[in-house]
């Protein structure tokens, strides 16, 4: 089973959760699709056995065959190739790899070469195989690595810790997922976000339920939000000092909190038999 762990809101617990449910189920993959700025692995410390180089396919311009007729710079959509008199340039960073400009080049003159966006990094950490993605500084687009992360997805159960937002990389992060965990905090902001999230959810039609972080601090209304769309609440993790404290030291909480080993189990073990 696929199970993906995401949320509207940045920093409402999407990694802790994943961690601490991983490290609860034992014999399972995590793979951090948050390529962007990935933290698991500060929780976790694997031993990295293995990095893949991840590219993009840009043009090339030969310019003994270009004629400057402009063609792929009007075909572009993205704006990544501009054609002056006697000139043509290419911007690699707005290049979405599509290919289209290479194929409408009536003079053959375009070619496709690879470029460096990022590396997937294959791991271990006890019985949990560990998988990340690191995006190149200054790189645009995570999408096309976070599928070279998913591509490493085994035969056996797996757990997505995806991007915040609600935006492509987490549309990507979630697809083909069987479930989906939505982290919510109990404020105002985390439930204008938690309601975007569960819209991308239900058009994609996966199946999702909430976990409620820091729960206790006073606001209802994203119970009552759940309560009247039917979401089910699977999990709900109290504000608790002793928690902030050990995740300020790269500490996983049910290392040292052994009973919610057992909740996470059971919660993982529900949804299981739920989706058979």
């Amino acid at each position: 089973m696929i199970v993906s762990v995401a949320s509207g809101k940045g920093g409402t617990g999407k990694t802790t959760i994943a961690v601490n449910l991983a490290l609860s189920l034992g014999k399972v993959q995590l793979l951090d699709c948050d390529v962007e700025e990935p933290n698991a692995h500060l929780f976790l410390k694997p031993e990295i056995k293995q990095k893949k180089k991840v590219f993009l396919k840009i043009p090339k311009i030969d310019k003994k065959l270009c004629n400057y007729c402009g063609k792929c710079s009007r075909f572009c959509q993205y704006n990544a190739i501009a054609v002056m008199k006697d000139m043509a340039m290419i911007f690699p960073e707005l290049c979405h790899s599509c290919g289209g400009c290479s194929l409408i080049c009536p003079q053959k003159a375009i070619k496709e070469v690879n470029r460096e966006i990022g590396v997937v990094e294959i791991g271990r950490v006890g019985k949990i195989d560990f998988v990340q993605g690191r995006l190149n500084i200054g790189e645009a687009m995570a999408t096309p690595l976070v599928k070279a992360v998913k591509e490493e997805i085994k035969e056996k159960d797996a757990i997505i810790d995806c991007p915040p937002g609600a935006t492509c990389p987490v549309i990507e992060s979630v697809r083909d997922s069987d479930y989906c965990i939505l982290v919510a905090e109990p404020t105002p902001f985390g439930l204008h976000d938690f309601k975007i999230a569960v819209e991308i959810l239900e058009k994609m039609r996966i199946p999702h339920g909430a976990v409620i972080n820091r729960d206790g601090i006073g606001d209802v209304k994203i119970y009552e939000y759940c309560d009247r769309k039917k979401i089910p609440i699977l999990l709900k993790i109290p504000d608790d000092r002793y928690i902030a404290e050990l995740y300020s030291m790269g500490v996983p909480f049910t290392k040292e909190m052994k009973e919610y080993e057992q909740m996470f189990r059971d919660m993982f073990m529900e949804l299981k038999e739920g989706m058979e």
